[in-house]
């Protein structure tokens, strides 16, 4: 499967300007043969506490249907971050669509308190595993990336893992870093999806990057391409699994056990 890295210079909080660069790196990865197309995180509009400009109803959604109809025009699967509005409060999603209807969509279960995210969004409480081409595989956002055990929790399903993220330069070791654990770990790829340019006084730099279940890039270090393309195969997933089957001891009962100690 040929997967689409982006690495898009989100215009702060401008949905009709960012709507135009998705449409421009839509176009290149088609002619690609990109089959899934990844954006950052808050993909129309940066990460914004600004809840009533990003924030819509899924089912009036403009965003929504917009990367719908990429995904019909352009034959492809696509990944993107965006607001939900739930009536309830506000949520900062992963979604992916293909051919036109929502495959797969996931709260972000760990909003970022060390800048404030918690005070305007709510974390979301589960994990989730879908199919998409074949291949198994879940989703994270951003700061979830910090969290191992919720990767751990949908591996055993997971091919492919996707985080999409605003994750800023000064920390970006940190991200290079965990993405990579993150494959080692869990033995699976691993799709960090990264946003450049500035946002809210914040910099960002090209670090998009693909991890395979044995930790080897498959992407150029800091690769200033806006769009960088992979090929992955769900049959190396279980060769690696099969050859060094570490996951097969993990002792998840005990680990349970270590929450309740001091308790």
């Amino acid at each position: 499967m040929r997967i689409g890295l982006t690495q898009m210079d989100i215009v702060w909080e401008d949905k009709t300007a960012n709507r135009k660069r998705v449409c421009k790196l839509a176009e290149q990865a088609a002619k690609q043969g990109v089959e899934v197309l990844v954006f950052p995180e808050m993909t129309l509009t940066g990460f914004t506490m600004n809840t009533e400009l990003a924030g819509e109803k899924l089912s009036i959604s403009e965003t929504l249907e917009f990367f719908k109809d990429i995904s019909v025009g352009y034959n492809m699967a696509i990944v993107f971050g965006m607001v939900e509005d739930s009536g309830k409060g506000y949520y900062n999603k992963l979604m992916v669509v293909s051919e036109g209807c929502v495959i797969y969509e996931y709260d972000k279960i760990h909003p970022f308190n060390y800048g404030e995210e918690g005070k305007h969004y709510i974390g979301g409480r589960k994990v989730k595993n879908a199919e998409l081409k074949g291949f198994g595989f879940s989703g994270f956002v951003c700061y979830d990336l910090r969290f191992p055990e919720i990767f751990q929790a949908v591996a055993d399903e997971s091919d492919i893992i996707y985080v999409i993220a605003n994750w800023p330069k000064e920390r970006v070791l940190h991200w290079e870093s965990l993405l990579r654990a993150r494959a080692i770990e869990n033995q699976c790829f691993v799709v960090g999806v990264n946003r450049i340019g500035r946002g809210n006084n914040i910099e960002y730099v090209e670090s998009s990057a693909a991890f395979d279940p044995l930790g080897e890039r498959l992407t150029k270090i800091h690769d200033e391409s806006e769009l960088m393309v992979v090929d992955v195969d769900k049959d190396y997933v279980k060769d690696v699994r099969r050859k060094y089957p570490f996951r097969q001891d993990r002792n998840t009962e005990f680990y349970e056990t270590l929450y309740h100690i001091n308790v």
